[in-house]
């Protein structure tokens, strides 16, 4: 794939697809890190069942699916910004719910919070709104690689993580990432003109 040089960006452009790679790329990270590491993690929760604990990792992506289009719509009307950033502190205070949670219970709740801080659609627009339509194509990739190398990294760091600090840390630094995403979005990524309906 050509560099974002070669793909002709304007400053802007460049400042939007990096950013918001990254605002994806962390965010995913921190979404990933348990995959690996926690149904070991559920056997210790209080009340746990097999079921449950299905549930504790497939209830994010119900939440994310169930609110993925009412949010982008929303964002549609008051800015991808404000609904964005607002997903990413849902998300982050899912991950502070399921950090202190001992219960198989709790930690649903805390992933169906990080599910409802869905972010994507409002994402994608956002970086559609800021770069040309000649470019969008050759932009869109530069976002899914970062979240291919998210998942290649999550997968490797996520066990040696959870030698160090735990599945409840993994949760905690998920929830630091978060923060961090957001921080990229106040920064780095410039606020469209004007936000376009897809």
């Amino acid at each position: 794939m050509p560099s974002l040089e070669q793909a002709g960006l304007t400053s802007l452009e460049k400042r939007a697809t990096l950013g918001l790679a990254g605002v994806y790329g962390v965010r995913m990270l921190g979404l990933f890190m348990i995959l690996p590491v926690f149904a070991i993690y559920a056997t210790g929760l209080s009340g746990v069942t097999s079921t449950l604990a299905g549930l504790a990792i497939g209830i994010y992506g119900l939440t994310q699916a169930l609110l993925q289009i009412p949010l982008g719509m929303l964002s549609d009307r008051i800015g991808r910004k404000p609904v964005i950033l607002g997903g990413l502190a849902v998300f982050a205070f899912g991950s502070v719910v399921a950090a202190l949670s001992d219960t198989i219970y709790g930690v649903i709740l805390g992933r169906a919070l990080q599910g409802s801080g869905a972010i994507a659609a409002a994402t994608l627009a956002l970086l559609a709104d800021l770069t040309r339509e000649t470019v969008r194509t050759r932009v869109m990739a530069v976002v899914g690689m970062t979240i291919g190398a998210a998942f290649s990294v999550a997968m490797v760091a996520g066990p040696i993580l959870n030698e160090w600090v735990g599945v409840s840390g993994i949760f905690w630094l998920t929830a630091a990432l978060a923060g961090m995403a957001a921080f990229i979005v106040i920064t780095v990524i410039p606020t469209p003109t004007q936000s376009r309906r897809y």
